[in-house]
């Protein structure tokens, strides 16, 4: 299969770019894969809202700078802070246009709400389904377009460079070039190649790593996890938000969350003693930035020898809280919990990647043709922690600037591209399937996974020492041997895939946590409590 663009997931980031690259180029083919169904994605579970500059009397663009930078602990780069704030207004104009709807005071202006890390309240919702709500904004605006194809259930297996076709490929070769990629068509069970002339990865987070995560089940690190196969960069993947206020129930998975946005409201952490601890911590109480909070959470369940601590909703008008929050409202209701008489037990769960695949400021990675955007990309924006809801805003202007820059290279990209089926098909080959066999015990991949993350979540968590991340390197390398067996031996399957991808994701966690010898943002050893003078950002 040939197409013009490819674009690898079906989230805000993705979709975003593949709407402007189809309206702009209606001759043109965009080609949008998933790997589940179309709306299972990342974006779908983003509860809290997107955050921009939408009340000039009460907020600035220097403002939601400032919170950006603050949050991200010295390692934002301030040039992308600054594209992505004053751009934003206008990707959330675009989307609104394109039919999202965000929730508005009974005047008709629209209610902003406030999360941690932010001075103001400046964060558009949905109720508590904002992520939900633009997904289907973006899902029925594609549906119009005709020169877009959305496949879905189709795993990308790699992506094809000079790798394929002979060269070799390492780490210092400057001119490698993606060609399209290989995909595992799980209706027929075959692996085919889709060759394009851009491709765009839009691949969403890696929670999977962790046995606790509010991310879906899909969010394997793919994307990540291909490029670094492919000798691409990747950068700063130590920086790991958990998220701290997750519902607390044993053995669930993905973990439901309770957005910031109830704190926002007024909601208040408390231990088992009844007692608000966060002013212990931090002068901003229970809306302390994310690292801050999540670090208080796991300090009080250590020292009281609890699994969870308890958000207070007590106090709050039950009207309002069950028109802004209607769906943690039913799910607690749903497991016994009244919120309007009993308090919420909640405990940090993996949550977002603020690393990933390294990009400049039009989201180009450091393999030529090939873009990444969203949750799967280290834009700089975020720095060593992200801010409460500026995740599906970069989302958004990074979707729109490949665009852009994209749409600028187009006839430089066709040159370089095989200029026919034929030429392409001659000179790509066939996956080599050859010598496999069908797998005989799936639990020789499922109990690895399980490994997998008991290593992470015990090991590489909220709270890290050198001895642990020696450990969690020491069991990864044999997890590692062992998948790789596995992969050279039987046939591939989207278990073994992921697996597989995790596993390099969670090499890229350690390392960059290794390498590390500071505690900065999400990051914390307590070997190197202390901030390093260096502000620099860990390239693997």
């Amino acid at each position: 299969m040939q197409t013009d663009f490819l674009v690898i997931g079906s989230g805000i980031a993705g979709l975003t770019y593949a709407l402007k690259v189809a309206e702009a180029k209606p001759d043109k083919r965009v080609t949008v894969i998933t790997k589940a169904h179309s709306d299972e994605t990342n974006t779908k579970y983003a509860q809290g809202g997107i955050a921009g500059v939408w009340d000039d009397e009460n907020d600035s663009y220097q403002k939601h700078i400032e919170d950006t930078l603050i949050a991200g602990d010295g390692l934002c780069n301030e040039k992308i802070v600054e594209i992505v704030v004053k751009e934003g207004p206008e990707r959330i104009r675009e989307i609104i246009e394109w039919g999202a709807q965000f929730d508005k005071d009974p005047d008709g202006d629209y209610t902003l709400g406030k999360e941690g890390g932010h001075s103001v309240n400046r964060i558009l919702h949905h109720k508590d389904v904002t992520g939900r709500e633009m997904e289907r904004a973006l899902l029925l605006k594609i549906q119009s377009l005709p020169n877009i194809t959305l496949i879905t259930h189709c795993f990308v297996i790699d992506l094809i460079t000079q790798h394929h076709l002979g060269y070799l490929v390492t780490k210092s070769t400057l001119d490698i070039q993606c060609y399209g990629v290989y995909v595992l068509n799980l209706e027929s069970n075959e692996i085919e190649k889709i060759i394009s002339k851009v491709t765009v990865l839009a691949t969403g987070g890696n929670g999977q790593a962790y046995r606790t995560t509010t991310n879906p089940i899909i969010a394997t690190g793919d994307g990540v996890a291909m490029v670094y196969r492919a000798k691409g960069r990747i950068e700063n993947m130590e920086f790991i938000q958990f998220h701290p206020t997750a519902l607390f129930q044993p053995g669930v998975s993905p973990s439901f969350l309770i957005t910031e946005a109830v704190r926002g409201d007024g909601g208040i952490l408390r231990n088992k003693f009844g007692e608000a601890f966060m002013e212990r911590y931090d002068e901003r109480k229970d809306l302390a930035p994310r690292d801050i909070v999540a670090r208080a959470i796991d300090s009080e369940m250590k020292k009281n020898g609890t699994e969870h601590v308890y958000l207070d909703c007590r106090h709050m008008v039950v009207e309002k809280f069950i028109h802004h929050f209607p769906n943690i409202y039913e799910k607690c209701l749903s497991i016994g919990i009244d919120v309007t008489k009993d308090m919420i037990p909640v405990a940090p769960a993996a949550h977002y990647s603020c690393g990933g695949i390294k990009t400049d400021e039009f989201a180009k990675t450091s393999i030529r043709n090939l873009y990444a955007c969203g949750e799967c990309a280290s834009t700089g924006l975020h720095g060593a922690n992200r801010l409460a809801s500026n995740s599906l805003l970069e989302a958004m202007v990074f979707g729109h600037r490949a665009y852009v820059h994209s749409i600028a290279r187009l006839e430089e990209l066709e040159a370089l591209h095989p200029q026919s089926a034929a030429q392409a098909d001659a000179m790509i080959p066939d996956w080599n399937a050859e010598g496999t066999r069908e797998p005989k015990e799936m639990i020789l991949i499922t109990q690895s996974l399980k490994e997998l993350q008991q290593i992470m979540s015990d090991y590489v968590g909220i709270v890290r020492t050198n001895v642990r991340l020696t450990r969690a390197l020491k069991r990864l390398d044999l997890l590692y041997e062992e998948t790789e067996d596995l992969y050279r031996s039987t046939k591939v399957s989207p278990q073994l895939c992921e697996l597989r991808n995790l596993i390099s994701v969670g090499y890229l966690i350690v390392k960059g946590a290794a390498f590390r010898k500071e505690s900065r943002g999400l990051h914390f050893n307590t070997d190197y409590p202390e901030k390093s003078v260096l502000k620099e950002n860990i390239i693997l």
